[in-house]
């Protein structure tokens, strides 16, 4: 494809190398890298206690470190912690440990708190959205079908809600669905057209 004359397509990176982030923005249709952070975040789970402090903070510095390195590129960062009863939940990484995570969900109401940052030579903006999620009551057997199918293993809270997560839910309340996901599409393309990307 031959450019127009004087065109000057803006380069996209996520700085993450999460599969679900990623397959966000592609809906957008644009092209973009993904280049991962060199972020330890380790570092600021112990020092940030406050969960929405922690998100912006992350988000900020994933999009900041790989920013550095591409200083005229468009960098979004993004960050999100599970939290039930104030407390926040890490990502299961077994079986038991997600059978346990849904255990404690099941009929009760929790929240997703996703933090979004965009870096760029003309901007810095960054926002967080909360998610509300009631899941339905749910039996032993049902916990385990759904963590054998789905097998939420690499997800804060053990569900899938693109997949068949959806199914172990009464009510979300929330902005943009896509954020439960990790990445909200709904200002994100809104910040991304006022930077002179089309998407579409």
């Amino acid at each position: 494809m031959v450019k127009p004359q004087g065109f000057f397509m803006k380069e996209l990176i996520l700085a993450s190398t999460s599969p679900y982030r990623r397959d966000l923005l592609k809906r957008l249709g644009l092209p973009f890298n993904c280049v991962p952070s060199q972020v330890d975040e380790e570092v600021y789970k112990d020092k940030i206690l406050d969960p929405t402090e922690l998100t912006q903070t992350l988000a900020f510095e994933k999009a900041r470190s790989v920013a550095d390195l591409h200083p005229n590129a468009i960098v979004i960062g993004g960050d999100q912690v599970s939290l039930f009863q104030g407390k926040i939940l890490g990502k299961p990484h077994t079986i038991e440990s997600a059978n346990q995570q849904l255990s404690m969900l099941q009929g009760k109401t929790h929240q997703l708190v996703t933090a979004t940052c965009v870096l760029g030579p003309n901007i810095k903006e960054a926002w967080v959205e909360i998610i509300t999620l009631k899941m339905r009551p749910l039996d032993p057997e049902e916990i385990k079908r759904y963590v054998e199918k789905d097998s939420p293993l690499d997800c804060a809270g053990s569900y899938k809600i693109e997949q068949l997560g959806i199914s172990l839910f009464q009510e979300i309340d929330c902005f943009d669905q896509n954020a439960i996901i990790g990445l909200p599409l709904i200002k994100l393309s809104e910040i991304l057209r006022g930077q002179g990307l089309q998407c579409p």
